[in-house]
């Protein structure tokens, strides 16, 4: 499938008093990319929920801190669909300095569930997000 790239600068407020990303602020920067990869679908999450009864939540999440970013570098989030199935989406995931793009920051593997905001039960990933996602560059 497809990679999405989505471009990060840090912050004062993401630093932590070591003066590098703290790492939860890792997660946010990825959430943001799967957001805005979900965005370049045609997709939003408000409209998804509102008008198809439909919530995109983690389920699990396993976080490789490699190397910290600090205040003010220029990152990049790259974000890859491994598989769609029934309910599921995997997400692999990783922060890498812009410029020097082997400069692994963090990678994620991400499991994502699509549930009804009604009954908050699994239901199958709807098939033209499924196909618009496959798209998105």
């Amino acid at each position: 499938m497809t990679e999405f790239l989505w471009p990060v600068r840090v912050y004062y407020e993401d630093t932590d008093s070591g003066g590098v990303v703290y790492y939860a602020n890792y997660l946010k920067f990825m959430e943001r990319a799967r957001t805005e990869m979900l965005r370049a679908a045609g997709f939003e999450q408000d409209q998804l929920r509102e008008q198809r009864d439909l919530l995109l939540v983690v389920r699990n999440v396993e976080l490789e801190l490699k190397q910290p970013a600090r205040f003010n570098d220029e990152l990049v989030v790259k974000t890859h669909i491994t598989t769609m199935n029934g309910p599921s989406i995997h997400f692999q995931q990783a922060i890498m300095h812009k410029e020097e793009q082997d400069k692994l920051m963090a990678t994620a593997t991400i499991h994502i569930v699509s549930i009804t905001a009604s009954s908050w039960k699994p239901v199958r990933f709807p098939d033209d997000i499924q196909t618009e996602l496959k798209r998105v560059k």
